[in-house]
């Protein structure tokens, strides 16, 4: 299959545009201080819990072109019922053939190199792998390997799954702020897989060595909300969902784990996100 790609550099809308103006401006920062909080993000999430938020619903599937035949017919009593909508039984299949890897989860796909020295470089700027992780032991085995950074955006299906059979370690919560997940963050400066709230643990996988799964909160998501999994877990099993906003997903394999489909290494490469959908696949064993 063939792949579409985006540049965020390229193709703003108005939502990238207002947060050009919020990340690059004195008086946009200041703002930022108070709405990247957790009591702030939390608010909103309240807010979109409620019956209050039904309105908000119609226009934004308008606005967003989403095909609302793809997923579960209900009546939504909230927006945030409606943002962590299910999709209907058989429209996102994992290939079940043990050496291939999907998505797992619709976004917009980067992928990056770890370093030697436990780095990756995002648009020009290092940033290390131990700081993602708060784990110097993680960031030593994840050494030449890859990261791969899915960001989901607002119209994206919002619930993410397992990439392979295996079974959990321990899901450690990194408490911090809620910046936006979008390009513009890290152009302006902002570390946001190091300042951002945030989910991890470790898959120890069939196929794929030991991969390290992490959610990352975003601009007024205030749930990162998973399943927690006490043992086995199988491929294409749902993990969990994000409440209320874009957010991140980022798997890590090891080195010499798995190879990625090299027309998503050229458009990352190229500084080019690839759009991929939950159980496209990305990549296989190496």
């Amino acid at each position: 299959m063939e792949f579409e790609r985006i540049n965020c550099r390229l193709e703003k809308n108005g939502q990238d545009k207002f947060l050009e103006k919020m990340y690059k401006s004195g008086a946009g920062k200041q703002l930022l201080k108070v709405l990247t909080s957790r009591a702030v993000s939390e608010l909103g999430g309240r807010l979109m819990d409620s019956p209050l938020s039904v309105p908000v619903i119609k226009p934004f599937i308008e606005k967003n072109n989403i095909d609302m035949s793809q997923y579960e017919e209900k009546k939504y009593k909230s927006y945030n019922e409606f943002f962590t909508r299910k999709i209907k039984e058989g429209e996102r299949i994992f290939d079940m053939t043990p050496e291939l890897l999907c998505s797992p989860c619709d976004s917009k796909l980067t992928v990056y190199r770890i370093d030697d020295d436990s780095e990756y470089e995002i648009k020009g700027a290092k940033y290390s792998f131990e700081s993602l992780t708060r784990s110097r032991k993680l960031a030593d085995y994840y050494n030449g390997g890859y990261m791969l950074v899915f960001r989901l955006c607002v119209d994206d299906y919002h619930r993410y799954s397992y990439v392979d059979n295996g079974y959990l370690g321990p899901i450690r919560r990194i408490n911090g702020v809620y910046h936006t997940v979008n390009p513009v963050a890290i152009e302006a400066g902002y570390d946001i897989y190091k300042e951002n709230t945030r989910e991890c643990c470790v898959l120890h996988s069939e196929n794929f060595g030991k991969i390290l799964q992490m959610e990352v909160g975003a601009l007024m998501v205030g749930r990162i909300v998973n399943n927690n999994e006490k043992c086995h877990v199988s491929r294409g099993q749902e993990k969990g969902r994000f409440e209320f906003g874009g957010s991140t997903v980022i798997l890590a394999f090891a080195k010499d784990m798995i190879k990625i489909k090299d027309e998503v290494i050229k458009n990352s490469e190229e500084d080019f996100e690839t759009i991929v959908k939950m159980g496209d696949i990305i990549g296989e064993k190496l």
